[in-house]
């Protein structure tokens, strides 16, 4: 199977590398000192799931160089969605999957709407690993895996296909018949950890332990999966309390990628995703309190101060 990955941070990253690792013909798409390193020195993920060196790797930072793959792993920042989506074009054939392994809700739609429904696929990826040095991936805890679908629930070849190559690289993978539910779970989770922890500038352990900042959290959660729940996706009575439990079973110093871009001074994800919570809540008529105050107080940091 021919697989680009658009994006080679964290999770394109570690994931493709395991694709190429198991001989699936991967090409990274990638700009800058990282796309350069990768194609000098290769790849590096140092992983406690084991280490892969992808030597050579195959990259380029301009798509039409490569010509239609069977499956485009999305793995750009939520801002770049439009800009991404365009430049991949040359990536796409008549029967390309164009995967989404964002953290939002819109990017499908959003790629839709530039590729065409019909290549629009779902997907949710769950690590945490970031861009160590160039050409160098750091994966941190051993939770790595990966859930996708197509949008309509059918059963489709190319989905297999891309099942078959992840399940032979040995991924902790899955193919989902509802991939919008997952989609929604994940963000009820991640909406709100991320606008907690960069409100507070504080860990998760710390935002549980106090009872207002712990109120605030479970806020949020309750919030997000009312607005998903009004969208129409199809989400259990009890995941309110499964994210809540989730939260709790994680290392107390965890915190979000958005905290982090919030120290540094980069730009951040706000827009879409505590600011996706309130957008939508407006759309459908569902109040977000809390979320449109925890919105309003790092609206002013969103495009950073680098």
């Amino acid at each position: 199977m021919k697989i680009a990955v658009l994006g080679a941070g964290g999770v394109g990253g570690y994931f493709g590398a395991r694709l190429a690792q198991s001989g699936a013909d991967v090409t990274f798409i990638a700009r800058g000192a990282h796309g350069a390193a990768i194609r000098e020195t290769g790849l590096k993920v140092f992983s406690p799931n084991g280490d892969v060196l992808v030597q050579p790797a195959k990259a380029t930072d301009d798509p039409a160089r490569l010509g239609p793959v069977d499956a485009v792993m999305f793995c750009v920042k939520l801002w770049d969605v439009e800009s991404a989506a365009a430049a991949c074009r040359p990536l796409v054939g008549p029967d390309t999957a164009v995967i989404s392994f964002q953290n939002g809700v819109d990017a499908e739609e959003r790629i839709a709407g530039i590729l065409g429904a019909q290549h629009a696929v779902g997907g949710v990826a769950a690590i945490a690993a970031l861009i160590e040095a160039p050409g160098v991936i750091r994966h941190t805890g051993t939770m790595a895996w990966l859930k996708y679908g197509e949008l309509d629930g059918r059963a489709s070849p190319r989905i297999e296909a891309f099942d078959a190559a992840c399940r032979a690289a040995g991924i902790e993978a899955s193919i989902s018949p509802d991939i919008t539910a997952e989609i929604w779970r994940k963000f009820a989770f991640l909406a709100p950890m991320a606008g907690a922890t960069a409100a507070t500038r504080m860990s998760i352990g710390p935002i549980l332990a106090d009872p207002d900042t712990r109120q605030l959290f479970t806020d949020l959660i309750a919030e997000t999966v009312a607005v998903g729940r009004a969208r129409g996706a199809r989400l259990e009575d009890s995941l309110e309390a499964k994210q809540l439990a989730f939260a709790e079973g994680l290392p107390a110093e965890m915190k979000a990628s958005m905290l982090g871009d919030l120290e540094r001074g980069n730009r951040l994800e706000l827009p879409w995703l505590t600011g996706a919570v309130v957008r939508l809540g407006k759309e459908l008529g569902v109040p977000t309190p809390v979320s449109a105050l925890i919105h309003a107080v790092l609206k002013l940091h969103a495009e950073g101060r680098n």
